[in-house]
């Protein structure tokens, strides 16, 4: 452990602060992994001086910053990251030690950070505005986009790495300076990969405070953060409850937001489906990163026809998936973040017996040797109904709820009429939940997977056929609806969240008309 934070230049206690320099004097943070409830190592985090000086120090850095051809900040991207590209494996590593998540995905992570630089250095050249025909003779409109300011990026534990990178790769070749206040429980990343920054910036002979880090307590500097009107968009994952909050606080000084929430994530499986496809993509979507992410499948909505075998399959897949050290070969599961996130799972098992629920397998704790730290637990599968509290909620652990539509006595020779009725109450079960970010349908019928995508199927935003919840990839805008908030980071046209727009019209002509026809005057 000592030599791969060595290798990303920490040490046993670190700065939590990087404004152009390194600081920190107030409370030790220590970061404990949920591998083995050893601590790793520790930061200083920031006090209310050095907040002021992150953010006065961002600005200046974006009044430079600003001005530098889109194409060459593009290009320090780029250098971003291939730097990205020489640690990808190391600092992998160290998202799997602090986080948990197993070897493969912790390597993943990175490799989105690395895409998403690829994508933001050829969007660098195609910040493009719109030309339109003005109404006035010899007048010309068209429209531009400016650099916007400081982006505040707040973001949680779950993807400790890759979510500062959909948002500062952006908004630096859109012309911004980023101030990132990681998770208090992965800070450890956050310095590696400001570490990472700072040294491409300086190579590049760029201002580094363009990527500027606050370690510090939620009830003072990130209270002063999301309240301060010098950091025009603030861009947050973590809970819905984080987000109204957040979404409160910038609202009131109408400031921007970006807001990626909480999902409640469900899979539509129909008689039509490829079971061997559908087993396979939920458990990845439940069973993957703990059931921690985001996009984590949470409920399965299953024709009544298929629900026993479907069920007695993901039963089966779920008693093979091996849990343990995730830095070990051909662990598939590692812990949770902590023993919080543990009482949480536990609690809403409690919870979903007491209203009814029925646990099918899994949803006990683990102890022993091979499970230190008291974070492990078995994935869990359980009977519910929509309806239920627990079920609305988003529990941030691997619990899986088998939510049955349809009647067992349909037939594939039934009508197509009474197939898409049948879907129709499918819909409606996916869609009453307050979340609204991924969603999934298995099915080989077209129609199905039409009526799903339509404006009349699935409310998210993201919606997929045939393929899991989770995995997003980073070229398509990534984001959800009602209280997942509404934003998006990432490809598409994403970036214009970091940019603000500019109407443009040019009179060429020694005359002046007024739009509408109007007549003023002589």
């Amino acid at each position: 452990m000592q030599d791969l934070l060595r290798k990303l230049g920490l040490e046993s206690q670190n700065p939590g602060v990087f404004n152009g320099a390194w600081m920190g004097s107030d409370a030790r943070l220590e970061s404990i992994s949920p591998v083995d409830g050893k601590p790793i190592a520790a930061v200083v985090q920031a006090t209310p001086e050095e907040y002021e000086k992150t953010i006065t120090a961002a600005q200046k850095a974006f009044e430079e910053w600003r001005v530098v051809p889109a194409p060459k900040r593009g290009d320090l991207v780029r250098r971003l990251g291939n730097a990205l590209r020489e640690h990808k494996r190391d600092l992998g590593a160290l998202v799997t030690l602090e986080m948990g998540k197993i070897r493969a995905e912790g390597e993943g992570e990175v490799q989105e950070m690395i895409d998403i630089c690829d994508f933001a250095c050829g969007l660098s050249r195609q910040l493009y505005g719109l030309s339109m025909h003005s109404e006035r003779p010899g007048h010309r409109m068209y429209e531009q986009w400016h650099p916007l300011g400081v982006v505040g990026v707040i973001s949680a534990f779950n993807f400790p790495v890759a979510v500062w990178s959909w948002n500062s790769a952006l908004s630096a070749v859109c012309g911004n300076a980023t101030v990132w206040k990681p998770s208090s429980k992965t800070p450890l990343t956050a310095v590696a990969v400001t570490k990472i920054a700072e040294r491409v910036c300086r190579e590049s002979g760029v201002n580094p405070a363009i990527f500027s880090l606050i370690i510090g307590k939620g009830s003072t500097i990130g209270e002063m953060f999301i309240a301060d009107r010098r950091v025009p968009l603030m861009s947050a994952t973590g809970s819905c409850r984080m987000g109204y909050r957040i979404g409160e606080v910038v609202g009131k000084r109408l400031g921007r937001t970006i807001l990626e929430l909480g999902g409640n994530n469900a899979i539509i499986v129909t008689p039509e489906a490829d079971l061997d496809l559908a087993v396979r993509a939920i458990l990845f979507g439940a069973v993957g990163t703990a059931g921690q992410r985001c996009t984590s499948t949470r409920r399965i909505i299953v024709h009544e026809r298929v629900r026993q075998e479907l069920t007695e399959r993901l039963i089966a897949g779920y008693r093979q998936v091996k849990i343990g050290n995730p830095m070990a070969e051909g662990t598939l599961m590692g812990p949770l973040i902590d023993g919080e996130a543990v009482g949480a799972m536990m609690a809403a098992i409690e919870k979903l017996k007491s209203e009814g629920g029925r646990v099918l397998c899994g949803g006990e704790k683990l102890s022993g040797e091979a499970y230190p730290g008291g974070c492990y637990v078995t994935p869990c599968i359980a009977e519910a109904k929509n309806e239920y509290e627990i079920v609305q909620e988003e529990t941030f652990a691997p619990i899986l709820y088998i939510i049955p539509y349809g009647k067992a006595g349909a037939s594939s020779t039934k009508s197509q009429a009474s197939g898409l009725e049948a879907l129709d109450e499918a819909i409606r079960l996916h869609n009453d939940v307050p979340q609204g970010l991924s969603s999934a349908i298995f099915t080989r019928n077209l129609l199905e997977a039409e009526r799903f995508l339509s404006a009349v199927g699935s409310d998210c935003g993201i919606a997929n056929v045939n393929i899991g919840t989770s995995g997003a990839e980073i070229g398509g805008a990534f984001g959800g609806e009602k209280e997942t908030g509404g934003g998006r980071e990432a490809g598409s046209d994403s970036w214009k969240a970091y940019m603000r727009r500019q109407t443009n019209t040019i009179n060429y002509t020694t005359e002046l008309p007024l739009a509408q026809g109007i007549k003023f005057g002589g």
